[in-house]
């Protein structure tokens, strides 16, 4: 199979999975899931118009029921429909209204990453800590935290969330690139966190190396002073 009959079948897969999930909402319109699934869907195929419309909507219908568990899910995937377009104060304001336990995780996460977003790296923090309450373990909430300490300067305990992703996770390519950044800064061995980064994703890598070499340089220029 070639490419462009790999990308025809991927086609056809998907439109299919779309017209379930229309179904779906059809026959089930009182299950908000489908309505959420759908939107999402349409999300990742960039179909942004009508996710948009499908979750206002849907979440008329479930405010009409005064559905909270609904309504937060809804706001939560349309939350992430505007973090994705570039919305991002939109989508902060829908994660703000989230109250559902069962996501609340979820929403601080992308609280934490919408604020890293607009470079506002303190309230990110604030909320990745919130959410690693919450999930511990969780490798997004990890990089998040370490990925905001380390654009604060705060290296040593960004190198501890890092470290905490690569035990479980060593196949991520920012991770290993980021822990390498702090293993240079900290004067620890890092050649090892770069070649991996580099060997498991080398696009990632290559756009990330003007960044090293301005690491490198301000590190080199202060052993001099």
């Amino acid at each position: 199979m070639n490419n462009e009959e790999f990308q025809a079948k991927q086609k056809r897969e998907t439109e299919k999975l779309v017209h379930k999930l229309i179904r779906a909402i059809d026959e089930h319109p009182e299950k908000v899931n489908n309505y959420y699934d759908l939107g999402s869907l349409l999300t990742r195929l960039n179909d942004y118009q009508q996710a948009e419309e499908l979750f206002m909507k849907a979440l008329g219908i479930f405010e009409a029921k005064k559905d909270q568990a609904a309504i937060d899910l809804l706001n939560y995937g349309l939350g992430n429909l505007y973090y994705e377009v570039g919305k991002t104060d939109a989508a902060i304001k829908l994660y703000n209204k989230i109250e559902d336990p069962k996501i609340k995780a979820d929403s601080y996460l992308m609280l934490a990453q919408s604020y890293m977003k607009k470079g506002q790296h303190k309230q990110a923090v604030a909320y990745g800590v919130t959410a690693h309450e919450l999930r511990p373990a969780d490798p997004a909430i990890n990089q998040v935290l370490g990925d905001s300490l380390l654009a604060l300067g705060e290296f040593t305990a960004a190198k501890k969330y890092y470290d905490v992703i690569l035990q479980r996770h060593p196949g991520r390519a920012d991770t290993q690139f980021n822990r390498g950044i702090v293993a240079m800064v900290l004067g620890e061995p890092y050649q090892d966190y770069l070649t991996q980064a580099q060997q498991l994703d080398p696009a990632y890598y290559k756009k990330s190396e003007q960044r090293l070499a301005e690491i490198e340089k301000t590190l080199q220029a202060t052993k001099k002073k």
